[in-house]
């Protein structure tokens, strides 16, 4: 073969790290604690709906845009929550998962040679977004807590000095991923203020919205003043009814903004799986009225507690989490200089497998030692974690 088949665009990308690592938690037989999703079944009763919208043949392509009941009752749901009245037909776009979602925004809203401002350590589809669309990532570092910062945070004369007259967009994550960082109201009308000011567009990727602890608070950017016309809100079933493989995601924002979005949405996938519209549809209603979002935040609670004090028994003491459904550990006493080498080390010498989150970040000097553990697991999971773990503490005494 004379010349690369692979376009310039994709040959820099290589396996994302979560597939290498839940490979080598396969590989090994380790409890994977590392890729995202949960161990355990969705509820019942919206499984129950997708069977019952298969069964009644609503199996043909959906509207483009997605099913009507579904987008009503999204809007339902940001009305319910007290965020604002949106118009299911011109503000809300069904996607395939919020992947694709974040995708077609910035294919619709970036052009070749446009900067786009991504916080680091970020999801790691941002950056292959960005560049596919020929766009110029400018990064903002979230630096990990300090003795007069209690959790995550940014230096916003970084992110004054990272934008410019060439900034299109600004991707927030919130609840953030990998960090459990749940941004500030104060921190929010900071990036608000900026955005107005260099005329820039958010993607504001929240869907973590349900997932957050005690002291802290989830606001979309785009309830505040002046932020509605200038943000597309990404979210997904996925992570709040632990039903990830279903690949239900949604974008709500302003008319102008979701046609964008729509013009890129119709030649990526067209249209979502038609069923699972609908059983996203009778979850969303159904999590209104049930207490539903109350019994996940209390289940998830425990779970974090409980890894958390594994965690911290064992030597790697946790950084707080805020939102979201992972833990970053302090790794910088296991003798280990590197955290792609120590998670390699967990998952095949101790059976427990975690993210390094260097593979977040697209500066690699000055990082924090750390490891992502996901605790979206059932606790005899995380026990058998802790079995593991504890053997390996006692081992290296």
């Amino acid at each position: 073969m004379s010349t690369p088949r692979s376009a310039e665009r994709v040959r820099q990308f290589g396996t994302t790290i979560f597939a290498e690592m839940s490979a080598l938690a396969v590989q090994c037989g380790a409890v994977n604690l590392g890729q995202g999703f949960p161990d355990f079944a969705g509820p019942e009763w919206v499984k129950q709906a997708a069977a019952e919208a298969i069964a009644a043949d609503a199996n043909q392509y959906a509207p483009y845009i997605g099913v009507p009941r579904l987008r009503e009752a999204i809007a339902a749901t940001w009305q319910a929550h007290g965020w604002r009245s949106i118009d299911p037909q011109r503000e809300v776009t069904v996607t395939s998962g919020a992947t694709e979602a974040l995708f077609g925004a910035v294919q619709a809203l970036v052009n070749p040679g446009d900067e786009v401002i991504l916080f680091e350590p970020f999801y790691d589809a941002y950056l292959p977004d960005v560049t596919m669309a020929g766009g110029i990532p400018r990064f903002v570092r979230l630096h990990p807590p300090t003795s007069g910062q209690s959790g995550w945070w940014f230096d916003l004369s970084e992110l004054q000095a990272a934008l410019s007259p060439r900034t299109r967009l600004l991707m927030l994550n919130t609840p953030h991923n990998p960090t459990g960082k749940v941004f500030r109201r104060d921190e929010l009308e900071q990036i608000a203020e900026l955005c107005q000011r260099y005329d820039v567009i958010v993607v504001s990727d929240e869907v973590y919205d349900q997932l957050v602890f005690a002291g802290a608070e989830h606001i979309p950017i785009a309830t505040l003043p002046g932020m509605w016309e200038r943000t597309l809100t990404i979210n997904s079933l996925g992570k709040t009814f632990s039903l990830t493989g279903w690949k239900i995601g949604y974008a709500v924002g302003p008319a102008e903004l979701n046609t964008a979005l729509r013009a890129a949405h119709q030649w990526i996938t067209f249209a979502t799986a038609t069923p699972l519209q609908y059983a996203a549809a009778a979850a969303l209603e159904g999590a209104l009225h049930n207490g539903y979002y109350d019994q996940f935040r209390a289940e998830y609670t425990a779970r974090y507690h409980l890894l958390a004090e594994i965690l911290e028994s064992v030597g790697l003491p946790v950084l707080p989490t805020e939102g979201s459904y992972f833990l970053m550990a302090d790794i910088s006493a296991t003798g280990f200089h590197d955290d792609v080498a120590f998670c390699r080390y967990l998952t095949q010498e101790v059976g427990v497998a975690a993210i390094p989150p260097s593979a977040f970040y697209a500066r690699q000097h000055d990082l924090p030692l750390l490891a992502r553990f996901c605790f979206a697991k059932r606790d005899e999971t995380l026990r058998a974690a802790q079995q593991r773990l504890l053997a390996w503490r006692q081992r290296n005494r």
